[in-house]
Parts: structure tokens; C-alpha cells; sequence
């Protein structure tokens, strides 16, 4: 990991929709404090992370299976997915593996991908502290209606 960063580790805290615009969110939560980071996703890749997290067996590999068999296949050892900036509304990610030699490998990813591939790797989740500065700053936006989130004791628990 990125040295000098100031990173918190996250857990998924809840997938919920939007109720206004009928979006599923995936709320990360801080596992040392009552942090939390809601990202709006696209249904495809809310379903791929609710697959993950039921442990649900699709008869054939989705998207986020192959990819994660590729990483596996390739040598490739997942150490930590950071959702690193948060710039016009959208939020960013990278995935950094360690190779057979090694070597670190990073790859830019949105961070529904990224999130979905770290439940199937077994790979912590971090956020750097400016995403979550820039989120609180931001403030709800027609886009990010943060206000209509509901309260964290309301939210579903799906991982413990």
C-alpha cells in the first residue's frame, strides 16, 4: 500500500436503494469508528457484491468470478482495493496485487468493481481520509441525495 496515506480500513456496512432515484448504494464503514462512505452503484455491480456477500453460486462464473480466476491464474495476490478521490461525483478506486516476483501491480478500477473483486479475493477494503473529507464536504447533491440515507442503526447487517 501507498505509503504515508492516510487510509481507514472499511467493511460493507449496508447495500441499500436510493429511494429517490432507485439506486443501490453500498455504504462502507469504518471497522475503528462510525465512518461511513456511501457510493452510488449500478444495479449490475450492486448485484455482483450481493451475490458475493449471500454467498450465492451462479451456475456459470459472472463477470467479477472470471476476473477474480484471472487474477489467481496469473499469480497474482490481492493486498488491498483503496477507494483513492472523489472528483465531479465520482469516486475512484485501485486494486494493488503483488506479482509471482514480488513486484506491485496497480490497477485503476471504479470502486463497485474493485469492492466486488476484494469480496472474492479475500482482500481488505481502505478508503483514503481525503475521500471521506471530500464526501462530507460535497454534501447531498441531486446526485448523491446523502440526506436520504438512513440512519446506520436502520441499515440491514449483512456482514457481521
Amino acid at each position: 500500500m501507498e505509503q504515508g496515506a492516510n487510509l481507514i480500513e472499511v467493511k460493507i456496512g449496508a447495500l441499500i436503494m436510493d429511494p429517490n432515484t432507485n439506486t443501490p448504494i453500498v455504504v462502507l464503514k469504518s471497522l475503528d469508528s462510525e465512518t461511513v462512505l456511501p457510493i452510488w452503484v449500478g444495479a449490475f455491480e450492486a448485484n455482483a457484491i450481493a451475490i458475493e456477500i449471500e454467498k450465492i453460486v451462479p451456475q456459470r462464473p459472472m463477470s467479477h468470478d472470471l476476473m477474480r480466476n484471472l487474477v489467481i491464474e496469473c499469480g497474482l495476490h490481492a493486498t488491498a482495493v483503496v477507494v483513492t478521490d472523489l472528483a465531479e461525483n465520482t469516486f475512484y478506486a485501485r486494486i494493488e496485487f503483488i506479482d509471482k516476483k514480488g513486484d506491485k501491480v496497480l490497477l485503476d478500477a471504479r470502486p463497485s468493481d474493485a469492492i466486488a473483486l476484494a469480496l472474492r479475493l479475500d482482500c481488505p477494503i481502505f478508503v483514503d481520509q481525503k475521500v471521506i473529507d471530500l464526501s462530507a464536504a460535497a454534501g447531498p447533491t441531486s446526485e448523491t441525495p446523502e440526506g436520504d440515507i438512513p440512519p446506520p442503526e436502520d441499515w440491514p447487517e449483512l456482514i457481521g
